[in-house]
């Protein structure tokens, strides 16, 4: 079913879901790779999609770790919100990556430890990444992390443009393969 809903939603707004397929396990570990989850407090997702990254982080966070999932789609709201809705201290939000913020202030939080990202940057228009990409800096803590995936490198220079320290890494059991980006804030 899960697979299903991505294919009619990736086939109706292809510009939003921006892949063919969910996630591979593989890469949803390899984006967890660097963060460190004994000590993050709050972590927010864009763009989830099924869920993939969004299992992981709920089995390795901490329970009193706060998750903020931004999910835009409606069927791929509903979805998350009947999978992960019930669980403690995991808030599914039916709206966009650059209002982040005003969700994380409801609860206390000023800023974020990390920010993994599922988004089709190469699918936005250059204002909506940077729109998205301003909020990302303002929410993370001087220490955070961006985590990112995408299909090709054309955007590594608009990461630059706001992350200092970028590493990059490539997961081939993933359809199609990935690079995984690491980000810090300048």
């Amino acid at each position: 079913m899960e697979v299903a809903s991505f294919l009619r939603n990736y086939i109706r707004y292809p510009r939003m879901i921006g892949a063919i397929c969910p996630s591979s396990r593989a890469l949803a570990k390899k984006m967890m790779a660097n963060i460190d989850f004994d000590n993050a407090k709050c972590i927010v997702e864009y763009g989830p999609g099924t869920g993939v990254f969004t299992e992981e982080l709920i089995k390795r966070k901490r329970k009193d770790t706060v998750l903020f999932v931004m999910e835009l789609n409606d069927d791929l709201y509903h979805l998350l919100k009947l999978k992960y809705g019930y669980i403690k201290n995991v808030h599914i939000i039916h709206d966009s990556a650059e209002k982040a913020d005003k969700y994380i202030s409801v609860f206390g939080f000023k800023e974020v430890d990390y920010i993994v990202s599922g988004l089709p940057f190469a699918a936005f228009t250059e204002e909506l990444s940077n729109e998205i990409l301003t909020k990302t800096v303002e929410l993370l803590k001087k220490d955070g992390k961006f985590i990112t995936f995408q299909y090709t490198l054309l955007k590594r220079n608009l990461m630059k443009k706001f992350f200092k320290d970028i590493h990059i890494t490539y997961e081939v059991k993933n359809i199609p393969p990935a690079f995984v980006f690491n980000c810090k804030i300048k």
